[in-house]
């Protein structure tokens, strides 16, 4: 159970909303999705909040912008039913994954050494294999090429989708910009300009930008960690009243 540090000092949901530029609305909800400890009541019924809760709410605003609202609200429900080391393994889930994002970048990275030409007779494949491969669903694959992203030939016999070795280095380059956030509509130009070798600048400057957001979220995770471990410190306070 969390104790209440500052015992005397008591916030109203209003206190606690202004102070962290949210409507009173948005603390309840905070409190019934479990982000916030559960507010003590007074004989009306009305919420009354400490600065353990203003704790917690630090902690959970500067912990979105690194891991997301999702993965954030995760981490403080652990934390406020005391299973933190459930908390801590979610984090080092986060970070793990920030580190594949930076390695896929810098396959990314790579692609513009790879981007001569390539015999069309040599790698040819079917969207099946070619979505296993990937670790997709022939369903995408055939998304991708009414975006205009791949464009597999047709077998003029069976009518079959068949990949050449462009076609699977086009895909591929396709499948690490997805994971890194960008959308169809920007990526199919920018496969356009290599599969017409139109050259890598609309490249290099989108891996400037995915760059950015990564060094980003990795201080914003430091941010959070900071303001998540004041947090755990003041849940494991001695109240005032202890002897």
């Amino acid at each position: 159970m969390a104790r209440n540090l500052q015992h005397g000092v008591r916030l109203r949901p209003v206190d606690l909303a202004r102070g962290h530029g949210l409507s009173t609305q948005a603390v309840r909800n905070y409190e019934a999705a479990g982000i916030l400890p559960d507010a003590a009541r007074t004989e009306s019924g009305y919420r009354t909040y400490t600065p353990l809760h203003a704790r917690a709410l630090d902690a959970f605003l500067a912990l979105v912008p690194g891991h997301g609202h999702q993965t954030a609200t995760a981490i403080m429900r652990a934390v406020n039913r005391d299973a933190t080391e459930d908390a801590l393994r979610l984090i080092d889930e986060s970070h793990a994954q920030l580190l594949d994002d930076r390695r896929t970048l810098q396959a990314v990275e790579a692609a513009p050494r790879d981007l001569g030409p390539v015999p069309q007779e040599r790698g040819d494949t079917f969207v099946g294999p070619l979505a296993r491969r990937l670790g997709l669903r022939p369903a995408t694959l055939r998304k991708w090429e009414r975006a205009g992203v791949v464009q597999p030939r047709r077998d003029p016999h069976t009518g079959y989708r068949v990949y050449s070795a462009a076609d699977v280095r086009d895909a591929r380059l396709a499948h690490q910009l997805r994971r890194g956030g960008y959308l169809l509509e920007q990526i199919a130009p920018l496969i356009a300009q290599v599969r017409a070798a139109g050259g890598v600048a609309p490249l290099e400057s989108m891996l400037g930008d995915w760059r950015a957001r990564l060094s980003a979220r990795s201080r914003a995770m430091l941010t959070g960690a900071a303001a998540l471990d004041a947090y755990l410190t003041c849940r494991q306070a001695p109240r005032e009243d202890t002897p």
